[in-house]
């Protein structure tokens, strides 16, 4: 059974799966670090990896202790955005290594967007866990990336220690798609192309292939138990309007691990950029950091 932890200062609860029950308590006594106050900013350099018979990926790289944070982003995102940079100060401030990517196809990587699957995703993520990272690391994943950390840490389990899903969209777009109406879904394939409504896109709409639904659907995880045995901290906004809050609690409800948290933020929308919704992400990292230190030589 569940166990529900509200914290007033917060506006989130946090909702435990396993014996981990510390969370709540140790984030709520965690004040701003020097780090968020900090104007100064130092700049990472620009990188690529390059890759036989793949397209060659953009990252950005701190070295420095472990456990490493890797920041995976959301569908079409880039390396750029407000919660990978804050992480990454963090991780500066710590002395943390810390790693930022675009995915093919995406940002200043190279390669064809219109080429790109969850499955050649799923590829990028291994690339930066194999080729770049060292040492054990904790999986940052926004929206699309908390579904691909999951399939890292099912692939690499020696290496990912942890887990952070913020607004984890495990199977989202498959699940999306088929609960259309049948000649929505028809017209879809005749298309080929699924012109989905965004308000976080110029446009005002993504433009998914159809091709991309289909192999996304390969890669479905909550038919079955999820073989992730790390600990996992589950992130949501219960404004979310593209992935429901409650995606969270299946993919805790399928994951093996005894440590699971659900954390929802009554207010906070799909993205969780705002200034607490970061300060709640930071802290979050902190604390498994702690929790870890003294697992990781």
């Amino acid at each position: 059974m569940a166990a529900w932890a509200p914290c007033r200062r917060w506006g989130w609860a946090a909702v435990s799966f396993g014996r981990h029950q510390g969370l709540t308590a140790s984030l709520a006594r965690k004040p701003l670090r020097a780090w968020w106050l900090s104007a100064c900013r130092q700049k990472t350099s620009l990188s690529f990896l390059n890759r036989q018979d793949l397209p060659n990926l953009a990252y950005k790289r701190l070295k420095g202790k472990t456990p490493g944070i890797i920041f995976i982003p959301g569908y079409l995102s880039n390396m750029n955005g407000n919660k990978a940079v804050a992480v990454e100060e963090f991780c500066k401030s710590l002395g943390h290594a810390f790693i930022r990517f675009d995915y093919s196809g995406v940002g200043s990587s190279d390669g064809n967007l219109a080429e790109s699957s969850v499955g050649r995703w799923r590829k990028d993520v291994l690339s930066i866990l194999d080729d770049l990272a060292e040492g054990p690391q904790i999986l940052v994943g926004s929206s699309l990336g908390g579904w691909l950390m999951l399939h890292a840490a099912i692939a690499r389990p020696e290496k990912v220690i942890a887990l952070i899903g913020i607004a984890t969209a495990a199977d989202g777009v498959v699940t999306q798609f088929h609960s259309l109406p049948v000649e929505m879904k028809k017209e879809i394939e005749m298309k080929g192309e699924w012109s989905l409504p965004s308000k976080y896109n110029n446009e005002g709409y993504y433009r998914i292939p159809y091709s991309f639904i289909k192999e996304a659907e390969h890669h479905c995880l909550l038919h079955s138990p999820i073989p992730v045995t790390c600990p996992v901290r589950l992130l949501h906004g219960m404004k979310d309007e593209i992935v429901p809050w409650q995606r969270s609690l299946q993919v805790a409800d399928r994951l093996v691990s005894p440590d699971v948290d659900v954390i929802l933020r009554k207010h906070s929308d799909h993205r969780m950029k705002e200034r607490a919704d970061i300060h709640l992400l930071i802290c979050t990292i902190d604390d498994l950091i702690d929790k870890l230190s003294t697992m990781v030589p």
